[in-house]
């Protein structure tokens, strides 16, 4: 489905006030009952051949990134190896979603994966602050794009956001949006500093409203990143933008997400939330580094029945 055409929300962007009038009369959010779906889901079993599935689709899910200071061009490339052949010894591993990196890597990022399926994103904006004007914030992601970014993973202003200037990040995103030309858009909330569900649920509709192709929840540098009940909650909220406009919007959690088993409880909240149509990597990704070690050693553990160890997979 595309999603940059006009929905049936649309006026509702007309100006600040209606905008508001939009954001605020969203149902206020059950913190007890949102918490309590999430943990029940979370305990779902997934055995043998449905864990071999979800492994596979979790991996192909995988954004594996780095956004170090450190970053050298062969860390990347190194990176980019893996995302093409995750495990060299088994040519049957999926490929990884995407390789993840900051723009004066993207160049290098983009030789690496060359003749595959990988994508590459480049975090922009002034990422992880976002703190910047917003031509310099532009120029990040033009730079991005002109180096050969596929997607490119913006951060909202979160101050302009608590302080209720909701048509700024709007803005924001739609000249994001345009800089971003035909690279796909995940728009960043960073939901541990959003203080409440409802206002997740208020960053997740304004995201979409101004033409995200995903919503993410965090940058992966603050204390509290993805967890399993904040997830649920943008899961609804593409789940109903879809229902009311016909515009399908993709969910990317983001930052402490370790283990296969918690890659798989994010997968159930996923079917059982959105439906089967978001069980794709077109619709639905990690932010992860060290997820993919674990699934690897999970995948191999369920081939061969027996652990390899962490030093059989490279450490990022």
């Amino acid at each position: 489905m595309p999603t940059t055409a006009p929905h049936a929300l649309a006026d509702v962007t007309a100006s600040h006030s209606t905008l508001r009038r939009f954001l605020h009369g969203l149902p206020g959010v059950d913190a007890v009952g949102l918490e309590a779906r999430a943990a029940s889901l979370g305990t779902r079993s997934i055995k043998t051949t449905a864990k071999a599935y979800a492994i596979d689709l979790a991996i192909s899910m995988v954004d594996l990134t780095t956004l170090e200071g450190a970053d050298t061009p062969g860390k990347v490339r190194a990176l980019g190896a893996k995302a093409v052949h995750p495990d060299p010894t088994d040519r049957t591993t999926p490929a990884t979603a995407a390789v993840c990196v900051y723009p004066d890597m993207v160049a290098v990022a983009k030789e690496a994966v060359a003749g595959s399926s990988v994508k590459v994103a480049s975090v922009a904006t002034a990422f992880p602050a976002g703190r910047a004007a917003l031509d310099v914030k532009l120029a990040d992601v033009r730079d991005a794009v002109s180096a050969g970014a596929d997607e490119i993973d913006m951060v909202i202003d979160r101050g302009a956001f608590l302080a209720g200037n909701y048509m700024k990040v709007y803005d924001e995103i739609t000249a994001v949006k345009e800089a971003s030309g035909a690279a796909r858009l995940k728009v960043i909330f960073e939901t541990g500093e959003l203080s409440t569900y409802d206002n997740i649920r208020r960053a997740s509709w304004l995201g979409m409203l101004a033409g995200a192709d995903f919503i993410k929840t965090s940058t992966g540098k603050v204390a509290v990143n993805a967890t399993p009940a904040n997830t649920l909650l943008m899961l609804e909220a593409v789940r109903d933008f879809r229902a009311q406009t016909g515009v399908q919007v993709g969910v990317k959690p983001a930052g402490g997400i370790r283990t296969s088993k918690d890659a798989i409880k994010f997968l159930v909240l996923v079917n059982e939330t959105a439906g089967a149509d978001w069980l794709d990597n077109h619709w639905f990704r990690f932010g992860a580094s060290s997820l993919l070690n674990d699934l690897l050693m999970q995948r191999q553990k369920l081939a061969t029945g027996r652990y390899s160890g962490p030093d059989y997979v490279t450490v990022d």
